[in-house]
């Protein structure tokens, strides 16, 4: 019969090869089981992390082309990166503005195609219309949008079944300016501060009285201790609180 004597350091080096193995398989099962309960895109976002102390600004453009250079300005100077929803259509006759947006560092999303009511449309209706969106920003900007916003906020079953087939994730918000109103730049200003919270995403458009109360609202927000950043970095926050 053969004894076998095995050194202490070779009894811990397998110890610790045994422990990296089930810590490896252990991870593994976690992030499958973690990727199968996502939720993210069967169901619409209306704001990140209630924990995160910081704010999404988004920008829905399907108009406003007059005012997108100055709200461009005003962010910068302010060091934000917002998210802008851009409608496909609007894309086409301003590429170049698109391209602009995308090359300062601003989070492109997709405001599907040609603004339709999303509610009244089927699931290939939608489907359809958020696909030609993308070959149009993909084009313009090289890169792939994953968020959708749909017009009007409308989000019935056929938009969220259509956004998630074409693997995106739907955008809504918590905070809403009402601005396509264009009501005077204080009331603005004061829906956005009065509503805000942890978490919150702002809805915004390029109006005048926008580009008015935006300088305003960036100088409180941070002034409060917020973060400003895109909604992909929210749901990134949100996701890993879960």
């Amino acid at each position: 019969m053969r004894v076998y004597f095995f050194s202490r350091q070779r009894l811990l080096r397998g110890f610790l090869l045994l422990m990296l193995s089930f810590s490896l398989l252990a991870w593994g099962y976690w992030y499958n089981l973690s990727l199968q309960a996502l939720p993210a895109q069967s169901q619409p976002v209306y704001q990140g992390s209630s924990r995160e102390k910081e704010i999404a600004l988004t920008v829905n453009v399907f108009w406003g082309e007059e005012y997108l250079p100055q709200m461009l300005d005003i962010l910068e100077k302010g060091g934000v990166k917002a998210t802008f929803f851009i409608g496909g259509q609007w894309a086409e006759q301003f590429p170049v503005l698109t391209r602009t947006i995308h090359q300062k560092g601003h989070e492109i999303g997709s405001h599907g195609y040609a603004h339709p009511h999303p509610d009244q449309l089927s699931v290939s209706g939608n489907l359809q219309d958020i696909r030609r969106a993308e070959e149009v920003l993909v084009e313009i900007t090289g890169e792939r949008p994953k968020l959708f916003a749909p017009p009007y906020g409308e989000h019935g079953q056929s938009v969220l079944q259509a956004a998630r087939e074409a693997g995106y994730w739907t955008i809504l918000w918590s905070v809403d300016t009402v601005d396509w109103q264009r009501p005077e730049p204080h009331v603005i200003s004061s829906r956005v501060l009065e509503k805000v919270h942890n978490g919150a995403i702002v809805l915004m458009h390029p109006t005048a009285p926008t580009i008015e109360a935006l300088p305003v609202i960036i100088k409180e927000l941070k002034s409060r201790g917020y973060r400003l950043v895109t909604v992909s970095q929210l749901l990134h926050h949100l996701e890993s609180k879960r």
